[in-house]
């Protein structure tokens, strides 16, 4: 599957931040990186993001999950803001210590119609994964 990027990750960012304009910037995941089929994005670490036991509670992996898959179809597709998560299965690996949450997205398949993600996200180191989700956005 030969992928091409349509738009960089400083212009990733800025759309979804025109998509989700009420995000609380101290809290909003950040593309750091895109390469052709691969994003990389992080949301700093705040005590908000704790469940009982101190560990990342599963929402917010999920979330940042969704946000990496949408992060990553939208830097090959490009503005098309109405793509929409049609399934998302996670799995919980170990708990996610306390600090910054990072996630990468690697694209399965990129089809006219759909796209599938499988994202691995972790906290400590990525040897470590707290979890891994597989994606599947609907295009319009």
């Amino acid at each position: 599957m030969t992928l091409s990027l349509t738009l960089d990750a400083n212009q990733v960012n800025t759309l979804l931040r025109r998509a989700f304009p009420d995000g609380s910037d101290a809290h909003f995941p950040r593309v750091t990186e895109v390469a052709p089929g691969r994003a990389v994005l992080v949301r700093a670490y705040h005590d908000s993001m704790l469940r009982p036991g101190r560990l990342i509670s599963g929402p917010n992996l999920m979330a940042l999950a969704d946000t990496a898959a949408y992060a990553l179809i939208l830097a090959h597709i490009g503005d098309q803001l109405m793509a929409v998560t049609s399934s998302l299965v996670m799995n919980f690996l170990r708990g996610a210590k306390p600090g910054d949450l990072y996630a990468e997205a690697q694209m399965l398949r990129l089809g006219r119609r759909n796209a599938v993600c499988d994202v691995r996200l972790w906290t400590e180191h990525p040897d470590r994964l707290a979890a891994q989700a597989t994606v599947t956005y609907a295009i319009p």
